[in-house]
């Protein structure tokens, strides 16, 4: 924003006549002296408050030219106009003033009486427009506290953040060097560092040259990304040590998941063997399943290898999460057949246990839904009542030659997940009226 700043020759212009005095002079005494003291005091006082409205509208200066250095709001922009039109306001009371002062040669021996009284009628106006002038002045120094203070702040915190980016961009550098004689690439971080050159060189320009806020602006976007690539150079070895440790840890689990796929087709052998069909049926593609899944696992390794070679740590990451991803897949399917089998033995032997479980649950929810109550809620009951009824078919469904035992155990834990929803609404109502 361009101010247009007053010149200053009214004070000095100003002073000499207002000041002016000595010489020799005839006094005639009486009235006329009175009268003739009376002025000259009069064009002191006037003077003097010529002088403090100078002086307050050059420190006022400084304050507006801080505010238009920092701030280019709109409110700054009102500030910088309202200035400009006080300004005008004193160069008129300054004229008044001045033309008062060179009107009348208060040394004059021959200085009239009413001459004098005249004067001091002039020059004790021109103070008191003078003094308004202040007063409205001050008023206006008052209402720029805001801003001022802002740009203050502003201006304190312009040295100290440039510093601080440019040490963090050093502390960067030193960091990147560091790895690299480790023997870490880092391209991509030398890349980002490179990439702050330009903003460095524009940060030692300085803000005579880009402004107060966007330097302020480019130091902290200079220090955020310098940090960051201090500290993900400082974590390379680390993150280096860690990609090595993963591939040496999947690589294992990858080999143990090897074993394991292999002792799925003979638990397969013995469901097929023991329970119809449906209690196995979904398993049958575990055995080919696991070993996809195991092979594309060793092909993501050799890759993810080939990455860490290379130093393209994004990619090795990634390539890992894969591999980790594919073998949790496999140790799942895995799990499941050998889980399947236990569970099928497990309530083939004892059915008793199963349905107690499952009975115990509903009539614990049952009494929830009763208590403080002559009769439930409905839809508390209805739920409930219906999985009385679900049991009821379940269990009906174990008589026969060849049980569906794998169809009775999803029937019993539907049950129980159906009872445990009620009883946590139940739970969550009774919280809610409480």
């Amino acid at each position: 924003m361009a101010l247009a700043l007053l010149p200053l020759p009214l004070l000095a212009l100003a002073l000499p006549a207002a000041f002016a005095g000595g010489g020799t002079r005839r006094w005639f005494g009486g009235r006329g002296e009175s009268m003739r003291a009376d002025a000259q005091a009069a064009k002191d006082a006037a003077a003097a408050a010529f002088y403090e409205l100078d002086t307050a509208q050059r420190d006022l200066r400084i304050s507006i030219e801080t505010i238009v250095a920092v701030d280019s709001t709109p409110a700054a922009q009102r500030a910088v106009s309202d200035f400009e039109a006080i300004g005008r306001r004193i160069d008129e009371v300054s004229h008044q003033y001045i033309s008062a002062v060179d009107a009348h040669d208060l040394d004059r021996d021959d200085l009239e009486a009413s001459v004098a009284a005249r004067a001091r009628t002039q020059l004790t106006q021109a103070k008191g427009e003078l003094d308004k002038a202040r007063g409205d002045l001050e008023r206006f120094q008052q209402g720029l506290g805001p801003l001022l203070d802002k740009a203050e702040t502003q201006l304190a915190r312009l040295a100290p953040s440039v510093e601080r980016a440019r040490q963090t961009l050093l502390a960067a550098s030193n960091a990147l060097d560091a790895v690299r004689g480790a023997g870490l690439k880092a391209d991509d971080l030398a890349a980002r560092l490179a990439a702050l050159g330009p903003e460095l060189t524009k940060l030692n320009q300085g803000a005579g040259q880009h402004g107060v806020p966007e330097t302020l602006r480019r130091a902290d976007r200079v220090l955020r990304d310098a940090e960051a690539v201090r500290a993900e150079a400082e974590r390379l070895p680390e993150r280096a040590a860690e990609t090595d440790r993963r591939l040496v840890s999947l690589r294992t689990r990858a080999q143990a998941l090897t074993t394991r796929s292999g002792q799925v087709e003979p638990i397969l052998s013995e469901l097929r063997r023991r329970f119809t069909v449906a209690c196995w049926q979904d398993l049958q593609r575990v055995p080919d399943q696991a070993a996809e899944n195991v092979r594309q696992a060793e092909v993501k390794l050799g890759e993810a290898r080939q990455a860490r070679e290379e130093q393209r740590w994004p990619d090795a990451t990634s390539l890992l999460s894969t591999v980790r991803a594919l073998l949790n897949a496999t140790d799942e399917a895995v799990s499941a057949a050998g889980d399947r089998l236990q569970r099928l033995n497990a309530v083939s032997k004892d059915p008793q246990q199963e349905i107690e479980r499952t009975r115990f649950a509903i009539r614990d929810a049952q009494r929830l839904a009763m208590a403080g109550r002559q009769t439930p809620e409905q839809r508390h009951a209805r739920p409930l009542d219906e999985s009385v009824a679900r049991l009821d078919r379940a269990v009906s469904s174990l008589e026969g030659r060849h049980p569906d035992w794998w169809h009775f155990l999803t029937e019993t834990e539907a049950v129980r997940q159906t009872v445990a929803r009620v009883v946590s609404q139940i739970r969550e109502e009774r919280g809610q009226g409480a």
